[in-house]
């Protein structure tokens, strides 16, 4: 395989990582959100309550997509150029 052929395999496949990662990152943060919820419902928690407590680690994973998504469009901007 020629060096430009493993550098676009590797692109894609760093792409396709970055891809999946963020869509797990996303499906946790909304299962937590749901899961959190629908807890603090059962025990009759002010909602208010449990998201202000929730914030910080939503602020966390929050942190870490937007990390993702920067990585992510910094391989897109490589291939795009070359």
């Amino acid at each position: 395989m020629s060096e430009t052929s493993e550098l676009t395999a590797t692109e894609q496949t760093t792409k396709q990582e970055l891809a999946e990662v963020i869509a797990e990152f996303e499906e946790y943060r909304e299962r937590l959100v749901n899961d959190t919820m629908e807890a603090a419902q059962r025990a009759k928690m002010p909602k208010a309550k449990v998201l202000a407590q929730l914030e910080p680690e939503l602020a966390k994973i929050d942190a870490v997509l937007q990390n993702l998504r920067e990585q992510q469009a910094a391989v897109i901007s490589q291939v795009a150029n070359g």
